[in-house]
């Protein structure tokens, strides 16, 4: 490897700060440049240093501020000009990040680098939400999937592997195919009246948590206009989070609502 710089992949967990590790913050207090995604919060910026420069390179359907080999390209060249990079991503880097192909891009290039963990959107969102993702009797495993397919793949469902009505099934990125992920869902044995939920912009201040089932997650999307960044959280679990809802946000149009 290179002796020049150092680019650390570092997950952000999934927006509330008191979530980032002691080695996240103290990376985001001393690192030279900060290059981050959309998904990471307002809040979570705020504990960058005021010295760092910060390069933005999100992205949303349709529009990337930079294709995912120029962002490659990015960290490589701030790696070789010597500087203390953080490459700051929503959630845990990899976990649905991307992070891995960055991390064999500077492989490649041999540019030294680390990875630091940070706690994925399923397991912090579901917690604010009062949900276990295992509960005994319940669900005794737990599936991740994306419901956004790799750009020029046509989607596509594991039937088998998702129909197991004793593992909770959580999506990411779902909300532009949530019919499709409903119908395919219910025919392949899941039933319509699954207990499912809607996390919006889970651990912040502004989360919003939809309480319905499988059959009916579409029209709840659509009538409460739910945006990105929202987990989708499917199984007999989701029963638990009026028992176990903790997590009250600070603001009005932040709160709990049922559909």
């Amino acid at each position: 490897m290179t002796d020049k710089g150092k680019v650390y992949l570092v997950g952000a967990g999934p927006g509330d700060p008191d979530l980032l590790s002691v080695k996240a913050m103290r990376l985001l207090q001393t690192a030279t440049t900060v290059v981050y995604d959309r998904l990471v919060s307002p809040e979570i910026m705020q504990c960058v240093s005021p010295a760092a420069t910060q390069v933005y390179v999100g992205k949303t359907t349709g529009h990337h501020t930079l294709k995912q080999d120029e962002i490659n390209a990015l960290l490589v060249r701030l790696g070789r000009s010597g500087q203390t990079v953080v490459r700051l991503k929503g959630g845990d880097p990899l976990v649905f990040g991307r992070g891995s192909e960055e991390a064999l891009a500077l492989a490649q290039a041999r540019i030294s680098f680390e990875i630091v963990p940070g706690i994925s959107a399923a397991q912090a969102c579901a917690a604010y939400a009062g949900i276990p993702l295992t509960h005994r009797g319940l669900a005794r495993g737990v599936q991740f999937i994306t419901g956004h397919p790799r750009e020029g793949d046509e989607f596509h469902l594991d039937h088998a592997a998702l129909s197991d009505p004793g593992q909770t099934l959580v999506v990411y990125m779902g909300l532009a195919n949530v019919s499709r992920i409903a119908n395919e869902l219910i025919s392949a044995g899941r039933r319509a009246d699954t207990p499912a939920a809607i996390i919006e912009r889970g651990t912040t201040t502004r989360q919003r948590t939809l309480l319905t089932s499988l059959e009916q997650l579409p029209n709840t999307v659509r009538i409460h206009a739910v945006e990105s960044p929202a987990l989708l959280v499917i199984g007999k679990v989701v029963e638990l989070a009026e028992q176990l809802s903790w997590f009250t946000p600070a603001v009005e149009d932040g709160r709990r609502r049922y559909a």
